[in-house]
């Protein structure tokens, strides 16, 4: 074997072993996402609610309130406020508040909503059985709707010490345009320019 062809029996090597890495940093970066959401979900890391199927049978001792906030991303002509901007509720009680949402706008719009709980170590101890965030919410052009969020907070809070000195917590919501609404607000214009006048 020459040196000419060693050399270039090496290049190819070094060029296998970079794709190869490439490849598995592009694995790497999408399989992030859903491992970073599934940490998220199971520790409350970030302030991510869980999620419960029924309320614990026992309540707890310490009282706390819960604040609601709820926001609309640009490009989503939506309103969305809570019925009540606090409740008070002991751990382990289950409650319920709605939010109601309109759509502003003259044609039907999709959207979905994100979520968290502030301070960040509530996240754990936040439940919700019932809520809009876990799907895709369509309203109708001018339409209203009532969404329940049945939650309650875990009395284990109790026995964190990190929750010690907190007395509420603040349940915040974003509704953003779902991809469903994207495809009809981008060609609404053209639609419009095309419609023969009268």
């Amino acid at each position: 074997m020459t040196p000419k062809e060693g050399f270039g029996g090496r290049n190819r090597g070094v060029a296998a072993a970079a794709a190869v890495g490439v490849v598995a940093m592009l694995a790497a970066a999408y399989a992030a996402v859903p491992l970073y959401a599934a940490f998220c979900k199971a520790t409350g890391f970030a302030g991510t609610t869980q999620i419960a199927k029924v309320a614990p049978a026992m309540r707890g001792h310490r009282a706390v309130t819960v604040r609601f906030d709820a926001n609309i991303a640009p490009g989503l002509p939506w309103s969305l406020e809570p019925e009540t901007p606090e409740m008070t509720l002991r751990t382990g009680a289950t409650a319920t508040v709605y939010f109601k949402a309109r759509n502003l706008s003259s044609r039907p719009t999709a959207a979905v909503a994100t979520f968290n709980v502030s301070p960040d170590s509530s996240g754990a101890y936040f439940d919700k059985i019932a809520c809009f965030c876990f799907s895709e919410q369509k309203l109708s052009p001018g339409e209203s709707a009532e969404w329940p969020v049945v939650f309650f907070l875990d009395p284990k809070l109790e026995q964190d010490e990190a929750m010690n000195g907190v007395d509420a917590i603040v349940l915040s919501y974003t509704m953003f345009a779902s991809r469903n609404s994207i495809a009809p607000l981008a060609s609404a214009p053209a639609a419009e320019a095309a419609r023969p006048r009268l």
